[in-house]
């Protein structure tokens, strides 16, 4: 299989900073920017307060496991190793680079996970 080409390259980093910068806002949204969450804890439903904290918690948790794998695959564009299976060393189908810009395994390789 052919190496990524150099427009797709282009294309898929945009695609890649484009989806860091939506969970970076996400996140800043929920209230997880620089100072952590924050909440009015002298809100009447301590209760309900609580089961928000907890559903925030749970969703920044997953916006920055995806976040994570954003950065992972902009680190691998720098280091020229983008496309490549992390576990096979084969190249990664552009289709599946198209589907999941952040993919870190072949097709072959993720199904066996």
């Amino acid at each position: 299989m052919a190496p990524v080409p150099d427009t797709t390259l282009a294309d898929l980093r945009a695609s890649l900073e484009a989806e860091q910068a939506s969970l970076r806002s996400q996140l800043t949204e929920l209230g997880f920017g620089v100072d952590g969450l924050s909440f009015d804890e002298n809100f009447a439903d301590s209760g309900q307060v609580t089961a928000e904290r907890g559903e925030a918690t749970a969703l920044a948790g997953t916006l920055r496991e995806a976040l994570a794998e954003v950065d992972h695959a902009l680190t691998k564009l720098e280091a020229g190793t983008y496309g490549t299976c992390e576990r096979c060393g084969e190249p990664i189908s552009p289709a599946r680079l198209e589907a999941m810009p952040a993919a870190r395994y072949c097709i072959n390789c993720a199904s066996k996970r």
